[in-house]
């Protein structure tokens, strides 16, 4: 357990940023489930538009600091080849 008084007030700044960084971690993937939701019932447009929602998104949890630039980059870039191979299908 924490022994002085700036250690005490570390464990609640890193609670408090804990409890922010989960929520905007699960925001970010309501986001992107939605976007696989879409795909997995064949809805191109719809894909598509949960898509340019869940993009802005996935970025800004990047600028604050929750996941890593590329790692962002990977999964648009994942989505968007799914959601563009939904028109080939057709």
């Amino acid at each position: 357990m924490a022994n002085t008084r700036s250690a005490k007030k570390a464990v609640r700044v890193i609670a408090r940023r804990t409890a922010i960084n989960k929520a905007r971690r699960s925001r970010m993937r309501t986001f992107i489930r939605k976007v696989e939701e879409a795909i997995a019932a064949g809805d191109q447009n719809e894909a598509g538009k949960a898509l340019r929602e869940a993009q802005p998104e996935i970025m800004r949890v990047v600028k604050h600091g929750i996941i890593h630039k590329n790692t962002a980059s990977r999964k648009v870039s994942r989505l968007h080849a799914r959601v563009k191979a939904l028109g080939n299908q057709a």
